[in-house]
């Protein structure tokens, strides 16, 4: 990001990235830490965790004490990501994978969001939520993946309204197509990798790092007077 940003935006503040062992977290994590944040990155497991190309710890957000303990050790907290999720292509409509789904994307986006509140309030800092370009399509073989990014949306503007008045700013980003593991399945389907190309204006999937560029203005002072808003970072598929 250093062709972007300042390599020194952001130096003396403290980031934490959930959910940044792989993807869009992990670029996010590198992008924050490359223009001088101090930044801790978690995973769900020790397997991700394991698995990481970068230093991170465990965090289960579907663990309420463990959330809590986890934000309890910081002094101070300027930045909080949110980037935890999980998706069951296909098993969604079972109603226990549904709920599952539904607590780590969207629960356990507002379990970190609660815990990290007053640090972030004393801070006067920022957070930035991941919902989806499906927070504004229905999917029919992820109908939990899609209502809780649908969620994270509403959750979002619903946080900055009620942290705006502790110097808190609420934001997210509403990724397309993006080149993870979490999108692997339809990247290794021809049919379905070329329909998403066709349809997206700028004729290509997202990088991680594109996400990253986004998700980094947020956090940036630049986007001071920017709040409530769910920025799509999608190459144009919305308007095409």
């Amino acid at each position: 990001m250093s062709d972007t940003f300042r390599g020194d935006l952001l130096a003396g503040k403290r980031a934490v990235v959930i959910g940044a062992t792989s993807g869009i977290g992990a670029a996010i994590a590198r992008a924050l830490a490359d223009v001088g944040a101090a930044v801790t990155a978690t995973g769900t497991t020790a397997f991700d965790v394991a698995q990481a190309q970068a230093a991170a710890e465990v965090l289960d957000v579907r663990d309420g004490g463990a959330v809590e303990r986890f934000f309890g050790r910081f002094d101070t907290l300027d930045i909080l990501v949110n980037c935890a999720g999980i998706i069951r292509r296909g098993d969604e409509h079972d109603t226990a994978i549904f709920a599952d789904v539904v607590d780590v994307n969207l629960t356990g986006t507002m379990r970190c969001c609660a815990a990290a509140r007053t640090r972030l309030a004393a801070a006067r800092g920022c957070i930035v939520n991941t919902a989806s370009v499906l927070a504004f399509f229905g999917g029919g073989l992820v109908p939990a993946y899609a209502a809780s990014k649908g969620g994270v949306a509403q959750l979002t503007k619903s946080l900055a309204i009620a942290y705006a008045n502790e110097g808190i700013r609420v934001n997210a980003i509403a990724p397309g197509w993006v080149r993870t593991p979490l999108t692997r399945a339809l990247q290794d389907t021809p049919a379905r990798d070329a329909a998403i190309v066709a349809r997206t204006p700028l004729a290509r999937w997202a990088d991680p790092d594109d996400i990253a560029g986004a998700a980094l203005f947020l956090c940036a002072p630049a986007a001071r007077f920017v709040t409530g808003i769910v920025l799509p970072v999608d190459g144009g598929y919305m308007i095409a």
